[in-house]
């Protein structure tokens, strides 16, 4: 089968297409003939060299699919062949067939296509398990979320929707701010021409609840002083770095809870909980389109180093989807 390799760590072009073998099932998983994938962060700093699969699974890139279910391990349930299916994987994305455990695949809705269910599981599941379980989101919290059009952004400020948040985001030009204020965003600053650290200290005095970032660098420290008493910081993911000169006096006087995750290397049975999170509260909203999966490009595998550099250039709004 077709799928995306590199031999060594580097920019885009260190990718190739490379005829592998089709993965052999467990019993537990399910093979799928992928027809999209997500192309997310977290592939870009595997292809870099700094998050290798875990130890296990396979090494292709690729985090989340969709296509149509071609075989069932012996022990998988509730699922039959040819149906149409999008699953989170710990790897082997960027190729024809991926093996997916049962308890991390679902069934597509007829309302939604497999280009779209494709860039679901990644952000959805990730959203979930740090605003939500993490986070202790609750209603009407005031809650940043950096990067507003990035896949993590949208899938964020949906969710917070639902939660009827009052939502601060960041981008970076004038037409991600204008996205972001049509999904209902009340406040959302420019970081290229705003200190967002400063405009939101003026309406809202320090006084979040809840932040989810996946910046890190000089944001850590910003995003602790904005916080209020019991809020908390959730990093997931670290754009500028991981270190961070801070006073821990006022994490102490505030009672923060700083966090962070990485939902990868966590245990199957952590993200079957998820998707049961996910399917009773947010699937319905995705099948009546109230919560969408917003699609900035698509890529056929063979211009698999333009989606890559696509994402990278930080110019989308949006997934960054593969067509296999």
């Amino acid at each position: 089968m077709k799928s995306v390799n590199f031999d060594r760590p580097g920019p885009p072009d260190v990718m190739y297409l490379k005829d592998v073998g089709i993965p052999k099932l467990k019993k537990n998983q399910i093979l799928i003939k992928v027809k999209f994938a997500g192309v997310n962060r977290p592939d870009i700093v595997q292809r870099e060299g700094n998050y290798p699969a875990p130890h296990g699974h396979s090494p292709i890139l690729g985090l989340e699919v969709s296509g149509v279910i071609a075989e069932l391990g012996k022990d998988v349930k509730g699922f039959k062949i040819g149906e149409n299916v999008a699953a989170l994987v710990n790897g082997g994305g960027y190729a024809e067939y991926c093996a997916a455990d049962q308890e991390t695949c679902f069934k597509v809705p007829s309302e939604i296509s497999l280009k779209e269910a494709a860039g679901i599981p990644e952000c959805f599941f990730t959203v979930w398990s740090n605003l939500v379980i993490r986070g202790k989101l609750k209603k009407n919290q005031k809650v940043l979320v950096h990067g507003g059009t990035s896949g993590i952004g949208i899938a964020s400020i949906q969710i917070l929707n639902m939660f009827k948040a009052e939502i601060f985001t960041t981008v970076g030009n004038e037409k991600k701010m204008e996205f972001c204020k049509k999904l209902g965003v009340k406040h959302v600053f420019n970081y290229k021409k705003q200190d967002y650290h400063e405009e939101i200290k003026k309406i809202n005095q320090n006084n979040l609840n809840l932040i989810l970032d996946y910046i890190g660098g000089d944001y850590i420290k910003k995003n602790l002083d904005l916080l209020g008493p019991e809020g908390k910081l959730v990093n997931i993911g670290f754009q500028n770095g991981a270190i961070a000169d801070l006073n821990f006096m006022k994490v102490m006087l505030k009672r923060l809870t700083i966090t962070g995750s990485t939902l990868r290397i966590r245990d199957i049975e952590f993200k079957a909980k998820i998707l049961k999170d996910l399917e009773k509260n947010v699937f319905p909203h995705l099948e009546n389109g109230s919560i969408k999966c917003y699609i900035d490009s698509v890529y056929k595998i063979d211009d698999v180093i333009s989606a890559h550099r696509r994402l990278q250039e930080g110019n989308h709004i949006g997934k960054v989807i593969l067509e296999l």
